[in-house]
């Protein structure tokens, strides 16, 4: 190539050369299409609004349990699943804008809609739903980006998000029945199992979502 080229500026032929120009022109440069800030902006919205309506969809599987008003349900895997996946502040936004939409009355959460499942026994937990996605996104940040641990960290930060969840979840439920021990009984014991399968379930699909884009 490179003798082709010598040969055709040794002659010095000018259609050649124009030529060579006009294919320099055709050729993108790699800074031709910078990142357009609009359409990544709607990007974004997009991700957080499709987020949102993840977890909601979480909260539709839903099981009564007869010796707690505390119902078990999915949507607690939904919020750590969001926080590990999407970061600490698209899942901080994600999260406030569940709260909203469930505030004003779309039917997102586990039963029903509106201001009083705020105010009611949940309250402590859903209110606390963005600080939970956020805590779990910014430790899961801190990892390393080529920790062969991913799954380690996904795990811990889950658990720390969890461990946030419940000191509200619970502090809200003790203010309510005015006793600790009911606070406990209700929104505690019959959980830890279950929430010990959705801590590994979002720690295993945000390792291994981690673990195929960092390729």
């Amino acid at each position: 190539m490179s003798k082709i080229m010598a040969q055709i500026l040794g002659h010095g032929d000018p259609s050649a050369v124009a030529n060579i120009g006009s294919v320099a022109k055709v050729v993108p440069s790699a800074d031709a299409h910078p990142l357009d800030p609009a359409r990544e902006w709607t990007k974004q919205v997009a991700i957080v609004v499709a987020a949102s309506l993840f977890v909601a969809l979480c909260a539709r599987v839903t099981v009564p349990l007869p010796f707690t008003p505390v119902p078990l349900t999915l949507q607690n895997f939904g919020v750590l699943a969001v926080g590990l996946l999407l970061g600490s502040r698209r899942g901080f936004a994600a999260l406030s804008l569940y709260l909203m939409e469930g505030v004003c009355g779309l039917p997102v959460f586990s039963m029903g809609a509106g201001i009083g499942h705020i105010l009611g026994l949940t309250g402590g937990f859903l209110i606390a739903y963005p600080l939970v996605a956020f805590v779990a996104g910014w430790i899961y940040e801190q990892r390393s980006e080529k920790s062969a641990r991913l799954f380690a960290w996904a795990a811990l930060s889950a658990v720390v998000a969890e461990v946030v969840l419940f000191a509200s979840g619970l502090a809200w439920l003790a203010v309510l029945t005015h006793s600790i021990s009911l606070a406990i009984k209700y929104g505690l014991y019959w959980f830890v199992f279950a929430e010990v399968i959705k801590v590994l379930m979002a720690a295993g699909l945000a390792a291994r979502w981690q673990g195929r884009t960092s390729r």
